[in-house]
């Protein structure tokens, strides 16, 4: 099966536990179905940030453009994802916190985290030199990544008002377990895919450009003849 078709299985498959096989949470009601949704959203965002950290650091010891496309890549996406788990979080926070927003560690870390990305992929455009924003921009995503963990780790170092890690705690039910893991599977099947599709077209730029200066250096080259 493709990647393409195995997300579109998950996917499914995700939606119809959602929707249909989960039963609903007692004390929160309908509102906690959020929960499949932001928790593999968070999930993607670490794991988008995790790439950009690894291949910045391919692609300082390497100088090879290609690790610093697939960076980039997945530096848009983790921003897009991050985005969605914040107001994911936020519309899930109305009905049970009374509010949209309160600065507490989890939330404040997270929003710091979509703040360093955000620069990342403003440093890379605004740099004139492509190489030179390359460089600044891996420094940035490597930099950037130790924010992370304090994301994952601020409900057990502060005082929070984020729920408890329910998810290894053994917290859930097997069936709200079951239908987390199966969505956190189809949300990673759906990272790749956009993973792939975006480095595709980042390649495919790459090339253009390679031809063009090209024919630019052969026409100088005439000229110049």
């Amino acid at each position: 099966m493709s990647l393409f078709g195995l997300t579109v299985v998950l996917m499914l498959a995700s939606l119809y536990m959602i929707f249909i096989y989960v039963p609903t949470e007692a004390s929160m009601g309908i509102i906690q179905r959020i929960f499949y949704f932001h928790v593999p959203l968070a999930w993607l965002a670490f794991l988008a940030f995790f790439v950009v950290f690894l291949f910045s650091i391919l692609y300082l010891v390497k100088r090879d453009s290609k690790f610093d496309r697939v960076a980039s890549s997945s530096a848009e996406i983790g921003v897009v994802f991050t985005t969605l788990a914040l107001i994911a979080g936020s519309l899930w926070a109305k009905p049970v916190w009374g509010v949209y927003w309160v600065w507490e560690p989890r939330l404040t870390a997270t929003l710091i985290l979509w703040t360093i990305y955000v620069a990342y992929l403003l440093v890379r455009s605004y740099v004139p030199n492509r190489e030179q924003g390359a460089r600044f921009g891996a420094v940035i995503g490597i930099v950037g990544f130790l924010d992370v963990p304090i994301v994952g780790l601020a409900i057990l170092l502060w005082r929070t008002d984020h729920p408890s890690p329910v998810v290894f705690s053994g917290g859930l039910a097997p069936s709200m377990l079951a239908t987390l893991l199966v969505c956190i599977a189809a949300f990673t099947a759906l990272f790749f895919l956009l993973l792939q599709a975006k480095v595709s077209i980042r390649d495919a730029q790459f090339e253009v450009m390679r031809i063009q200066n090209r024919i630019k250096e052969i026409r100088e080259d005439d000229g110049n003849g």
